[in-house]
């Protein structure tokens, strides 16, 4: 309903813990989404990973990252033990 705040599993309104991930739907023109596919190759990063970065790039710019977003993973394979 209209003015009911929503609650995640852990209790917490509209957030989650640190190391739950959103997951969504995200629909793409072809073109666009070859381009970030291609610009995700080139730095090593998947296309997932690389809409994350952009995302919070565009976020820290305007000056609307959240100070408790999580930092994203480095790139490449998690070393042994991670």
């Amino acid at each position: 309903m209209v003015g009911e705040s929503s609650t995640e599993p852990n209790g917490r309104p509209g957030g989650g813990s640190a190391k739950e991930r959103k997951s969504f739907l995200l629909r793409l023109d072809p073109a666009v989404h070859d381009a970030l596919a291609r610009w995700a190759a080139d730095e090593l990063r998947s296309t997932n990973a690389q809409i994350d970065f952009l995302l919070r790039s565009a976020l820290a710019d305007a000056g609307r990252l959240p100070k408790d977003a999580t930092r994203p993973r480095g790139r490449g394979r998690p070393r042994a033990g991670d």
